[in-house]
């Protein structure tokens, strides 16, 4: 079997365990169609960028991304060793704000320092890989949550201190309230070891559900 087929596999394995665990995911399944998550290389890049977009609209943070990238280009591209070429005067003229100017060049640093070695985060388990990120300036748990979901495509996360996934929880569950992580960390146990798929059709729900 290549490995597309072997993927091609576990995915429906995933849906079917999904669909028969959770009649209410089992209809969003259905309603929001295959499972199509936009992966993105676990890199340095991808930290950067969700850097940038902390507390800003879509657009605002793809113009100031766009911005910043242009300037790395100068330095020799998407690196750290760019990043941290770069003067604060030039992240100003990107739109960063002083923070994030911090935020970056810590993760440059860590990174051309090899303190961050993005080889080793893959073979590090889903618990290692968080306490890992979250040493880094302006790093969370919901940041890590995004690295491995869509960069390091791990199957069994479940972000449950996102809004959106609170929300389209609070929907489509006809619960009262938006649930807390833990209410939803238990309401999840049943989604287990495809959490990250189950999440990915949550958030969807909401782009899918009409009047939202």
């Amino acid at each position: 079997m290549d490995a597309l087929s072997a993927s091609a596999v576990t995915m429906q394995r995933a849906l079917n365990h999904l669909r028969a665990s959770d009649p209410v995911l089992a209809v969003i399944i259905e309603r929001v169609g295959p499972y199509r998550p936009r992966f993105i290389d676990p890199g340095f890049g991808m930290l950067v960028k969700a850097i940038v977009n902390q507390q800003l609209s879509g657009k605002a943070a793809a113009t100031i991304l766009a911005r910043l990238e242009v300037k790395l280009l100068s330095k020799g591209g998407m690196t750290p060793e760019a990043m941290l070429a770069l003067r604060s005067s030039q992240m100003k003229a990107a739109g960063l704000s002083a923070q994030k100017q911090t935020y970056l060049k810590d993760l440059a640093r860590k990174t051309a320092a090899g303190e961050l070695d993005f080889e080793l985060l893959r073979a590090m388990d889903d618990r290692q890989v968080i306490e890992r990120l979250t040493q880094i300036k302006g790093i969370g748990v919901w940041t890590a949550h995004m690295f491995l979901i869509f960069g390091l495509r791990r199957p069994d996360v479940l972000p449950s201190g996102d809004l959106g996934i609170q929300a389209a929880v609070h929907r489509a569950y006809g619960l009262d309230a938006r649930p807390k992580p833990a209410e939803l960390e238990q309401l999840g146990l049943r989604w287990r070891p495809w959490s990250s798929v189950a999440a990915w059709y949550l958030w969807r729900s909401l782009e899918e559900t009409d009047g939202w």
